[in-house]
């Protein structure tokens, strides 16, 4: 009798134990337990079968080599994919779609230590009491911006929320209409007001505001007059705002306080950046009267996600004691991140976000190696702080040129580890500037096994 090609092949195939053995799914199993890996193996070999029997089946060689891959792309579409660390090479530093700020590795290596035991977040070991979790993080922000008092939150919005609630619920709060932005993921600052419960009274014009706008506005009823950052865009020709020195003037003299929505983290005055002209930090605010402002924590602070609220002790103090606090108060990661990295401001140590403004001497030594390594060719290029500061004032540099291709994009995304440019001008860019100096070479080894597969790809 012939032999059956079909039957043969069907014998050839690997017992699911087998195939649960191979090294990627062996990971998977680490991800998503042994017996969904179990169960989506058996559909991929069941699928196989079936491509057999109907005379649709290529190589078995590649069909079997192509089967982790299968089960882990199934269940990833499933069940989501783990999160990946990513080399950032776009020059938007505060990308909000790759994490915004990220920590500085020296913070980040000693975390770990911090969260797989226990620690003090709420202990004196001196007297064996209990501790307030926030009162290392005020204590920094307390000497870093000159505040009072301070407290951390989940984040800038919730800061806000926050005051709104402990001090305007029910009442009106007084912003100008200039102000009313929309703050990102379509939140926007009248609905937020109105979620709070408060009452927004609008003043001014979409352009200008004055002083005389919002005293005209206080009544019996005014809770705060609130004045927002809108760091996300910029109004230019013939407009007028309130400095927050003024709104306070205006505030003590008629006795109602004045919360300041700083927005981006930006703590206090360093070195002369055009960028943030004319961006007051929160050591500004502070030490211009305001009774409370806010911002982010993962912005220009360069920590994790927080909400940064600082001002005079019986603001703050109200906010902690709201019941709403304990809602939005942040858990041991957050605040142990957020304390290295208030240590790294009060000793006066470098950040990642310092990587825009580079030392012009060994960032071309960089890009010199990177493009010996990749055949790139070295160009001029803006970057940009992101994370909604300072989006029209770019920072000028020198970046990585390779020719563009969608193909190349989408290689670089699928490396190990993954790393993501931009197109511009026809070229694929790729900013050192985001990226940290220790990644340089997995960046150069990423970027060129990309253009290895499509050189291979295309023969």
């Amino acid at each position: 009798m012939a032999a059956d090609p079909q039957s043969d092949l069907l014998r050839e195939l690997p017992a699911v134990d087998a195939l649960l053995r191979d090294a990627d799914l062996v990971r998977a199993q680490e991800l998503y337990g042994r017996g969904l890996v179990r169960v989506q193996v058996r559909r991929e070999l069941d699928g196989l079968r079936e491509r057999i029997r109907a005379g649709d089946a290529g190589s078995l060689d590649e069909e079997l080599a192509a089967q982790p891959r299968r089960v882990v792309r199934a269940l990833e579409e499933e069940f989501g994919a783990p999160l990946r660390r990513v080399l950032n090479a776009t020059g938007i530093l505060l990308h909000t779609n790759l994490g915004r700020a990220p920590l500085p590795r020296a913070i980040a290596r000693r975390l770990p230590l911090l969260l797989d035991a226990y620690c003090d977040l709420e202990f004196d070991l001196d007297s064996g009491s209990r501790l307030d979790r926030n009162h290392r993080s005020a204590r920094l922000l307390e000497a870093l911006t000159g505040a009072p008092a301070a407290l951390v939150v989940n984040n800038n919005a919730a800061a806000m929320v926050l005051v709104l609630k402990a001090w305007a619920l029910g009442r009106e709060v007084v912003v100008s209409r200039g102000e009313l932005v929309e703050i990102g993921g379509s939140f926007r600052i009248p609905e937020l007001l109105e979620s709070a419960g408060v009452r927004l009274v609008e003043v001014g014009t979409t352009n200008r505001t004055t002083v005389a706008d919002y005293e005209g506005a206080i009544g019996p009823d005014t809770a705060l007059l609130l004045k927002v950052y809108p760091s996300n865009y910029r109004q230019s020709g013939y407009v007028a705002s309130v400095t927050p020195g003024d709104l306070v003037e205006l505030g003590r003299r008629r006795k109602v306080p004045v919360l300041v929505d700083e927005g981006s983290g930006l703590l206090r005055v360093g070195p002369e950046r055009e960028q943030l002209k004319g961006h007051p930090s929160l050591e500004q605010l502070v030490a211009a009267g305001c009774h409370l402002a806010c911002g982010s924590g993962d912005k220009l602070l360069g920590g994790p996600q927080a909400g940064i609220l600082v001002g005079e002790e019986v603001f703050v103090d109200r906010c902690r004691s709201h019941p709403l606090y304990r809602a939005l108060r942040p858990d041991r990661t957050v605040l142990a991140a957020l304390e290295g990295v208030l240590r790294l401001h009060l000793a006066g140590e470098a950040l990642p976000l310092d990587r825009l403004w580079p030392d012009p001497e060994s960032h071309r030594r960089r890009l010199e190696a990177a493009a010996a390594g990749l055949g790139a060719e070295i160009v001029t290029a803006d970057a940009f702080l992101g994370g909604g500061s300072a989006p029209d004032r770019p920072v000028s540099g020198q970046v990585l040129a390779l020719p563009d291709s969608a193909e190349l994009a989408a290689q670089m995304r699928a490396g190990t580890p993954p790393v993501v440019g931009y197109s511009k001008g026809g070229r694929m860019i790729l900013d050192l500037r985001t990226v940290d100096p220790e990644d340089d070479a997995s960046l150069i080894a990423a970027a060129a096994a990309a253009q290895r597969r499509i050189g291979q790809a295309r023969g």
